[in-house]
């Protein structure tokens, strides 16, 4: 199964994003939009692993034990990996150094199973839309320039996800494996 870990979202979170990706659309008819349900605050992309990998994968997630809930905080608008050639279209997210610090456990605990480690530093964003060709979005830019420093809401982060991602023409389905800590 295709299968990465992420910080799922509460609905609230989930409303608000729809209803900035409805704005933002206007603006921007070419970009490839995410299903606002299924956006969430990724930790480590495993792309595809066997039922076997599963297994291991939830022991040593399991492993981790439980983490001190930690406030985030989803604000701010951006493109990566710039505004001249953007490939992704992202909100923000203001976090502790607690969730860098969860995503670098997450990492090490797949990397002693052979994953590979990631070898960008961590950026914790929620993608809205990606783009088929790097060109300017002048028109999203401009949108973007009223919507400085929005915020779409807070949440407690207490719990983090093993998902499995079926992608369809219709986008991609997300179903939860396992959650952590148990």
């Amino acid at each position: 199964m295709r299968a990465f870990i992420a910080i799922d979202l509460p609905e609230a979170i989930h409303a608000a994003l729809k209803r900035q990706q409805q704005e933002f659309r206007s603006a921007c008819r070419d970009a490839r939009w995410t299903r606002p349900e299924g956006i969430h605050l990724t930790l480590k992309f495993l792309g595809e692993i066997s039922d076997a990998q599963v297994r291991e994968v939830t022991d040593a997630l399991a492993a981790l034990g439980a983490f001190e809930p930690f406030p985030v905080e989803v604000k701010g608008f951006g493109f990566f990996p710039n505004g001249r050639r953007p490939r992704v279209f992202w909100v923000g997210v203001e976090a502790p150094p607690a969730l860098g610090e969860l995503a670098r456990r997450v990492e090490t605990a797949v990397e002693k199973l052979g994953f590979a480690p990631e070898q960008r530093a961590f950026a914790a964003h929620l993608t809205l839309a990606r783009f088929p060709a790097p060109r300017p979005q002048p028109a999203l830019e401009a949108l973007l320039e009223q919507r400085a420093g929005a915020e779409l809401g807070r949440f407690e982060a207490s719990e983090f996800f093993l998902f499995e991602s079926k992608l369809s023409p219709q986008g991609a389905q997300y179903r939860k494996v396992a959650r952590f800590p148990r």
